[in-house]
């Protein structure tokens, strides 16, 4: 999962509209495809909050395509096109090492896993990295979502296959960080609190408790809004909150140009990672 990471990373910042963001899109869908899963690239345009507009594509794999019961895992691609948390330098765009790429890595390795083992999940897993989740602005845009979440929208109003439904979706935001702390978002518990409730467990049993920590998080508007509130479809949210610093509700180096590899750790990876395996194939 981490040279994944680093593989995005490598490519530039990956900003809708730029050089980057088009190869970096052509080497998921191209990774995806090696490891034998059946890709859809849902491409659209996207208006930014200022109301330019934005060549976008959400990327899906699919793993045993043609099972009924499927299972939604989830990350968004883009990274942050300003730098707004940063204390020095505001300007340009981020790495988004932990804060898109992360998760990206961990749903890839995930698929590399499973289509290597002798035996396989028996549920359909769908595999979609969402585009243009991160370029809003919550003091300007005016929508619900201030300008974030544009790809998981586009996706929950148009899906890729129609009447596309999941058994549940599980949404990875900020994943890589040294000792990050996992504890049940909001959202999470009122939209999908039953499998919220199953994977930290799970992950209790894994003894990766001091990550998925059994406390109540706050309230946040990420990619999983859409899926549970117009696609119908119960999905979790697995993201890095503090739960003792009032003044950064996200790791450190949150939209800022330090968001890069040095923040990756390996360890939270695999707890991550291991979860996950672990909840697709308790599933029948």
């Amino acid at each position: 999962a981490f040279k994944y990471i680093d593989n995005q990373v490598k490519f530039g910042p990956r900003v809708p509209n730029s050089s980057a963001h088009v190869k970096c899109g052509d080497y998921l869908v191209a990774e995806l495809k090696r490891l034998g899963c059946t890709v859809t690239e849902q491409k659209f345009t996207a208006t930014h909050y200022d109301g330019s507009k934005l060549n976008a594509r959400n990327i899906i794999g699919s793993i045993n395509p043609q099972a009924t019961k499927r299972i939604l895992l989830a990350s968004h691609w883009d990274s942050r096109p300003v730098a707004d948390e940063d204390p020095t330098n505001k300007k340009g765009a981020i790495d988004g090492a932990n804060d898109g790429a992360s998760g990206v890595g961990v749903l890839i390795e995930l698929a590399r896993v499973i289509q290597q083992a002798a035996q396989k999940p028996s549920v359909g897993v769908d595999i979609m990295f969402f585009d243009v989740e991160d370029g809003g602005n919550a003091a300007v845009a005016k929508d619900k979502f201030t300008g974030f979440c544009l790809g998981s929208q586009y996706w929950a109003a148009n899906k890729h296959v129609p009447n596309y439904t999941a058994y549940y979706g599980v949404l990875l935001d900020m994943v890589g960080a040294k000792g990050a702390t996992f504890p049940k978002e909001a959202f999470s518990n009122q939209y999908a609190g039953e499998i919220t409730r199953t994977i930290w467990n799970i992950a209790g049993q894994l003894g990766y408790s001091s990550y998925f920590i059994q406390e109540d998080g706050a309230a946040i508007t990420d990619d999983h809004l859409p899926v549970n509130e117009t696609a119908k479809i119960p999905m979790v949210d697995i993201i890095h909150l503090q739960m003792n610093n009032p003044t950064k509700t996200f790791f450190d180096a949150w939209h800022t140009h330090t968001d890069d590899m040095r923040n990756i750790d390996p360890t939270t990876l695999k707890a991550v990672g291991q979860t996950l395996v672990q909840v697709l194939y308790q599933e029948q």
